[in-house]
Parts: C-alpha cells; structure tokens; sequence
C-alpha cells in the first residue's frame, strides 16, 4: 500500500545558537522541540522562538531533518 500525502507533518525544531556557538561547557545538551506544521501552508522551514533551557533565553529554533 502507498504512503498517504497528509498536510500535517511533525517536525523537529532545534536551537540555533547552540548548534552555531557549540554547547558550553556547563550545558550538557541541544534544545529541541517537536511539533506539527501543516506542509500546503508552510512549504518553507518552520523558524519559531522558543526557550532554551542551554542558552537560558528565548532564540530561534529551526527545522532539522530528521
């Protein structure tokens, strides 16, 4: 049987700043988050700001392919 074409995917955002910086030396990880994009809407990566509990601040996480 063939796959279905569903609209909604679920992706994986992951922090920016600490893939670009390196994690610190006190941190022990990558934020990541996981959601739902509908793929007819946004064709596009998805880009939402998010906490990150490494960087102890609001940034930018990125859609990462799984």
């Amino acid at each position: 049987m063939a796959k279905s074409k569903d609209a909604r995917v679920t992706v994986i955002l992951e922090c920016t700043s600490c893939v670009r910086n390196g994690v610190n030396k006190v941190s022990t990880g990558i934020s990541r988050y996981i959601t739902q994009k509908n793929r007819h809407n946004t064709p596009n990566p998805l880009e939402l700001k998010k906490f990150c509990p490494y960087c102890y601040k609001h940034t930018i996480h990125g859609e990462i392919k799984k």
